[in-house]
């Protein structure tokens, strides 16, 4: 879900996936910053049906803090390796810095929490074969 801009086009998709994530239980808002082309898509998703028409979209960076402090720890570990050359690059990265974040905090919890279940968890992760 890496691009290479913000377009109107990238936050519908980004959207569109979200909700399919959490198709069971649609959001009652959704918090986003000021960029324009969220606005436009959450109308585009709502017009098409995907969206309730009642979601309240909040625009401010504060609300949204958790998540801001969350990939904090993410930003600190990526700045020595002076940003990536290519999206390939840093999709691969990120997913790799990512999955050692969920094993550390204990969100590979499955049966088994030992190797074999962070093997598996790597596995549905990075898409290979169990």
């Amino acid at each position: 879900m890496l691009y290479n801009r913000r377009d109107t086009g990238a936050a519908y998709r980004f959207l569109r996936k979200a909700l399919k994530a959490v198709s069971y239980y649609p959001p009652s808002s959704i918090t986003t910053d000021r960029l324009a082309s969220y606005s436009k898509a959450i109308r585009r998703l709502q017009n098409e049906g995907l969206l309730p028409q009642d979601v309240e979209h909040r625009t401010s960076k504060y609300l949204n803090n958790i998540i801001e402090a969350d990939h904090g720890a993410l930003k600190r570990v990526i700045r020595p390796t002076r940003g990536f050359r290519t999206m390939k690059t840093a999709s691969a990265t990120l997913k790799g810095f990512e999955s050692m974040r969920m094993i550390r905090r204990g969100h590979c919890i499955q049966r088994e929490c030992r190797a074999t279940g962070e093997i598996r968890l790597v596995n549905q992760l990075f898409g290979l074969a169990a």
